[in-house]
Order: structure tokens, then C-alpha cells, then sequence
């Protein structure tokens, strides 16, 4: 058996986990703790995508069998599906470390940068190796490593408070989804009566065993995946997190759990059909929400923290039907479904690592991530400028990029069930238009940002003096942007990626074979995508709206090589337009703000005038996450106001804690005493 991807895979492991160590024998400003960490983190990189290729192209899956009695299929492995999540680790992972010698350079930030490069090379480390496991050990092992070097990467800055608390929020519930983990391992061991995660067959598990499974799984990861209602941790972690690792936690650890979701649907055999609908339904609610909550945000991370929720809706949309049609036995539905979702996978891994990216450019060159205090620095950062809005525009699921394609696949997924000759017509009812609204709202939202952010004239001094980033930090952008345009311009490029990866999700089935599968009953996979999807005349449309868009910038480009044209204004009062009448984040998303106020609930606080000659006043709104702000710290405050009864027992004095050992034993005593068995021996002959 061919084990060389492991083995390469493996080096990448070892490469970023010691990536970290150097900086710690290096003074703190030393610019050299930073290049050691990116050379290393590259160089595994390189490695890993080596092996993560390669992987493609073999007849079977690779596997290393460590001598561990243990482990009867070893400890970890790499397949198609495993090389396809690994790919955005390493691509990140690289380009991140690269982007963090200008945006935290050791001289700049020397009391955390070498803690940074450190646990940036373990939690780098703990997802590699929690793909590639076989094992609920080394999956546990890497998960944890992963988990708590992430929760040290977001408490990066933790001298501000908010940045301590993001932290505490996270590793709560990091942990408490570890736990649903723990248990979901267990019970896997009870019921096939081993750790190794391997596809059972119908006969092997009960169906009740599989319902329990699959619940404590998408509970567990899906709080990884950062799904509504599960998201509440991610909008205050990816906000005050360095931007960074900010894009590693949005763009690469929240796919862990889609992994995890994944690779557990092919570990059990069929599935009810309440499953896929559940999924279905929570990407649509996570979908809608997540982008109406950032459509309100005023801080240019937290907004794009939310449009994570709002991708892994889409995400979780294309998986749900692909299980719809693995339960019903419909083989186009589930290779569209699957391949939108890991396609989206891959994309929003791009964009959004561009767009974090690009806010950390903002955020370096202005020293602010308040969308009201930017404006016009577009004219100062042309290069951030420029690959934001590639990022703003693959986001939106528009043409020519990647965005689109991926939810171009899902899209025509609903189709097929709509003109189906079942009854399940309802999926393409409810999918199809909810994820137009999906992209009609993140439009609007990005138009927002874009216009408040980059055009205009400065509202602030903080956009009046701001500068280009470094080069070490603009070539990730330019790496990421040309990637997003290469999967928009050549979708036919990631075909065999998907088959294979496809041909996985369904267990011991395989698509390149059109073979039956457990996983689909007596259905049979396609040949491949090429055979369900017009790549040609998706080709061509991608070319019309490249050059479509192309237009406008032509335009602009001869419009400033003309000049300005000045001339006398409309004098209503003014003599010329200043900053403080353009439209603020908050004005031009009101009327969609309001739209949604069933669920934002936004709150106001109106401005007091008084006088002729009122003070200068600020209108404020703020929207409330709905489970963190509203539910979950709410219910805390209250348990703890409840809990205050039992502090007089904690008197400090050694006496009272006599007495409450005393009364324990003497209760303890009072159950063993078999009081039943002695009345009946005194009162009965």
C-alpha cells in the first residue's frame, strides 16, 4: 500500500508543530522569530499539499498502521475526502504565516508574537492530524490540540477585555462540544465495539444507536462549524482575534466541524429522511440569519464574522440535499449537493481568508475596524481596495468567481428535484428561493461596506491618514484573489477533486466507478460531474461576465486620466459636499435592518437636543447576538444571582466545614443502613 501522502502529510505535521519553538530562542524583536516560523509553515505547506495531490490519483486510500494493538486499521489515513480538507489547511496556513511578518512583525508586537507563531504552528498541526485520523484517540488528540491553541491564538490580545472575554466564550464552548464528542465516541465504541472509524454496515447498528449518534455528532461539530443557533462564540472570537487568524479560524477550523459532520454521514449506514431535512432547514435559518445580522454590524470584522454563519448555511444547504438524495435514492442530488457543498468548502476557505485579509490591511493602515470612522481610502489603498472587492464579489455568489460556481452546483441541484418525478419537489421550494435571498442580502451588505469603507471621501482621521500595507502582507491578497478567479474562470479544473471526494462521502461506494454503495442503496453514483453539469456553457457565461464587468472599470480608468471636472455646486445651504453627507453603515442598511427586526431587535438610543443651539450628539444602534447576548449571558446572570443563597455557607471557618462533614456522613450512613431488612427482623417471626 502505497503510504508516501501520509508520510508527507506527516512531515507537514512536524514542520508546523516545531515551527513555533526557534522564536522562543530568539529575542523578542528579533525580525528573524518571524521568518524562521514562515519558512517552516511553508515548507510543510509545500509537503502537505504534495501529499494532499497525490492522494487523488491513487487507486486506494493511504493508510499507516502504527504497531498499536489498539488500532486494527490504524491510526490515521488520508483519502480523497481527507486530502480535499486538508488543501485549505495548508493553503491558509502558509499564506497566513506570510501576511503575519508585516501585520504582526516581532518589532511591533513583541510581548505576543512568539506566542502567536507558536500556537499558530500547533493549531495548524492539531487540524492536520485530526483529518488524516482513523481513530477516536488521535481525532480526539488532534481536535484538543486544535481547540486550545486556537483559544490561545484569540486571546492573543489579552490585555483588552473584550479580547478575554471572546477567549472564555470560545474555550466554553470549544469544550462543551468536546464533551458531545467524548460521548458520541463512547458510544460508538458500545455499538460497533471498536474506536476505529470505519462504515458499519444496517445489520451491525441499531437504528435508535445511529439516531444518538448523529445528534451528539452534529451537536459537537457543529458548534466547531459555527451553525445558528451554535454560532455564538464565533462573532466575538473572529472580531477581536489578530486578523490573521481571524481568516484561520473562518476560512479553515470552522471546516473542521463540516468535516466532522461529513465524515461521520459516511460512517452509518442509511439514514431517515429527518435528517436531511434538519440539516436543510438549519442551513437555511443559518444562512438567512447569519447575513441579516450582518447586514446591522457596524465593525468591519464582526460583519464579516456573521457572513461565516451565513456560509456555512450554504454549505449546510448543499449537504442536506445530498443526504435527501442519498435517503431516497436520487444519485444526481447527491453529487450536485455535494459538490456545491465541498466545493463551497474550498471558496469560502478563498474569500474569506481575502476578506480577513483585507480588513487587517484596514485595520493596520488606519488603526480602526469602525465602518463609520473609514471612507475614500481606496485612493490610498488601491491594492487592498482592489482584491476586497474580488473578495466582495465571490462572496455574493456573483459571476465570473468562485462563489458562484459553488452555489451554481447547489442551485442546480434544487432544479433537478423541482422537475423530478417524485414528490420531494418541495426541497427545490424551499431551497432555491431561500438562497437567493441569501445572495440578494450579502450583495446588499457588501455594497455597504465597500461604498462606507473604500469609497467616498474620509469621515475620520483615521481614513484621512492611512497607507498601503507592506508587500509582505499584499501578496497573500494577491495569491488568494487569483485563486478565487481561477476556480470562477476554469470550474472544469476542480472535477476530478470532487469525484473522488464524492465517491468517498458515500463509503465503501465510489463515483468514478458508477457502482451501487451502501450509502445509496441500490442507487448508482454518476460517472462524473462532467456528465450532469454543462461546464461549456458555464464557461462561456463566466467569460461574458468577466468582460461584462470589465466595463465600468474601463470606464472609471479613462474617466481619471481625463481628470476632475469641477464646477459650481448646487448652493442649498452648502458650498461644497462633505463626508458628513454621505451615508453612514447604519442609514443604508435601515430599511433591510428593519425588514428583519422580528430577529435583529435592534436597539437605539436617539440623541438628546435641547436649546437653539444644541451639542454635538451621536445616534447609536447596536443589534444583540440572539443566543449569546439575549439568552445564554442572561440565563448565567440569573443562575448566578441564584446561587448567591448558598455563599453564606461559605463561611471560611473551619467549625461550619466540621458540621457539613458530619451531616454528609451521617446522611451517607442513613442510605447503607439497611433500615427495612432490621424492622422486619424485629417485628416479624
Amino acid at each position: 500500500m502505497n503510504v508516501v501522502s501520509v508520510d508527507l502529510i506527516s512531515i507537514a505535521i512536524v514542520c508546523f508543530a516545531l515551527s513555533g519553538f526557534p522564536g522562543l530562542f530568539i529575542r523578542k524583536r528579533s525580525p528573524w522569530i518571524g521568518s524562521v516560523h514562515a519558512l517552516m509553515v511553508l515548507a510543510g505547506a509545500a509537503l502537505g499539499i504534495t501529499g494532499a495531490i497525490g492522494c487523488f490519483f491513487m487507486e486506494e486510500p493511504s493508510l499507516y498502521i502504527f504497531p498499536w494493538p489498539a488500532a486494527q486499521n490504524g491510526l490515521v489515513g488520508v483519502d480523497a475526502l481527507s486530502a480535499f480538507f486538508l488543501l485549505p489547511v495548508f493553503v491558509v496556513g502558509a499564506l497566513g504565516s506570510v501576511y503575519g511578518l508585516g501585520y504582526w512583525s516581532s518589532r511591533e508586537h513583541a510581548r505576543t508574537a512568539r506566542s502567536l507563531r507558536f500556537f499558530w504552528g500547533l493549531t495548524l498541526a492539531g487540524m492536520t492530524l485530526l483529518v488524516i485520523s482513523r481513530h477516536a484517540l488521535s481525532f480526539l488528540f488532534g481536535w484538543e490540540a486544535m481547540a486550545l491553541s486556537a483559544f490561545f491564538l484569540v486571546s492573543t490580545e489579552d490585555e483588552k477585555p473584550d479580547c478575554r472575554k471572546s477567549g472564555l466564550i470560545y474555550l466554553i464552548a470549544t469544550h462543551v462540544g468536546t464533551l458531545a464528542l467524548f460521548a458520541f465516541f463512547v458510544l460508538w465504541r458500545s455499538v460497533t465495539g471498536s474506536f476505529d472509524l470505519a462504515p458499519v454496515a444496517s445489520s451491525a447498528i441499531s437504528v435508535v444507536a445511529v439516531n444518538v449518534l448523529l445528534f451528539l455528532g452534529l451537536f459537537g461539530f457543529g458548534l466547531k462549524a459555527g451553525a445558528m443557533p451554535l454560532h455564538f462564540w464565533l462573532p466575538g472570537a473572529h472580531a477581536n482575534a489578530p486578523s490573521h487568524v481571524s481568516a484561520l479560524l473562518s476560512g479553515v477550523m470552522l471546516k473542521m466541524g463540516i468535516y466532522g459532520i461529513v465524515r461521520t454521514l459516511t460512517l452509518v449506514p442509511d439514514l431517515a429522511p429527518f435528517w436531511g431535512w434538519l440539516i436543510l432547514l438549519a442551513g437555511a435559518a443559518s444562512g438567512l440569519l447569519g447575513v441579516a445580522f450582518a447586514i446591522a454590524q457596524h465593525d468591519l470584522k464582526r460583519l464579516l464574522a456573521y457572513h461565516s454563519v451565513e456560509n456555512i448555511g450554504i454549505i449546510l444547504l448543499g449537504l442536506g440535499m445530498a443526504l435527501l438524495g442519498r435517503t431516497y435514492h436520487q444519485a444526481e442530488w447527491v453529487a450536485l449537493g455535494m459538490a456545491g457543498c465541498l466545493l463551497h468548502v474550498w471558496n469560502h476557505s478563498l474569500f474569506k481568508s481575502l476578506l480577513f485579509f483585507g480588513a487587517g490591511s484596514v485595520l493596520h493602515g488606519t488603526g480602526t475596524r469602525t465602518i463609520d470612522r473609514l471612507g475614500g481610502i481606496a485612493r490610498k489603498m488601491p491594492w487592498t481596495a482592489g482584491a476586497f472587492l474580488i473578495g466582495a464579489v465571490a462572496i455574493c455568489g456573483l459571476p465570473p468567481l468562485n462563489g458562484f460556481i459553488s452555489e451554481f452546483f447547489i442551485y442546480l441541484g434544487f432544479f433537478k428535484s423541482a422537475v423530478s418525478a417524485t414528490s420531494l419537489a418541495s426541497v427545490a421550494l424551499l431551497g432555491a428561493p431561500v438562497l437567493a435571498m441569501i445572495g440578494a442580502l450579502a450583495v446588499s451588505c457588501f455594497v455597504k461596506v465597500y461604498g462606507a469603507v473604500f469609497l467616498g471621501l474620509p469621515r475620520t482621521p483615521f481614513a484621512s491618514s492611512t497607507h498601503e500595507s507592506p508587500m509582505s502582507m499584499l501578496i497573500p491578497l494577491g495569491v488568494l484573489a487569483s485563486l478565487c478567479a481561477i476556480i470562477g474562470f476554469f470550474p472544469a479544473l476542480t472535477v476530478p477533486f470532487l469525484d473522488r471526494a464524492i465517491a468517498v462521502t458515500q463509503g465503501a461506494g465510489a463515483v468514478m466507478e458508477g457502482v451501487a454503495s451502501p450509502g445509496m442503496g441500490e442507487a448508482s453514483m454518476p460517472v462524473s460531474l462532467i456528465a450532469i453539469v454543462p461546464f461549456a456553457s458555464l464557461g462561456t457565461a463566466m467569460g461574458l461576465a468577466a468582460l461584462v464587468m470589465s466595463i465600468p472599470c474601463v470606464a472609471l480608468i479613462f474617466h481619471a486620466r481625463l481628470g476632475d471636472r469641477k464646477g459650481v455646486t448646487w448652493d442649498c445651504g452648502y458650498a461644497r459636499p462633505s463626508a458628513r453627507m454621505q451615508y453612514t453603515a447604519g442609514s443604508f442598511a435601515r430599511s433591510l435592518v428593519a425588514l428583519f427586526r422580528w430577529a435583529l431587535k435592534p436597539r437605539n438610543r436617539f440623541p438628546l437636543l435641547s436649546g437653539p443651539f444644541p451639542n454635538k450628539s451621536v445616534l447609536e444602534t447596536h443589534v444583540d447576538d440572539p443566543i449569546l447576548d439575549r439568552q445564554l449571558i442572561p440565563d448565567m446572570i440569573f443562575l448566578r444571582n441564584g446561587m448567591r443563597w448558598f455563599y453564606r455557607f461559605q463561611q471560611g471557618q473551619t467549625q461550619s466545614y466540621i458540621l457539613y462533614v458530619g451531616v454528609a456522613l451521617s446522611i451517607l450512613l442513613a442510605t447503607l443502613i439497611p433500615f427495612k431488612r432490621i424492622f422486619l427482623a424485629l417485628f416479624t417471626k
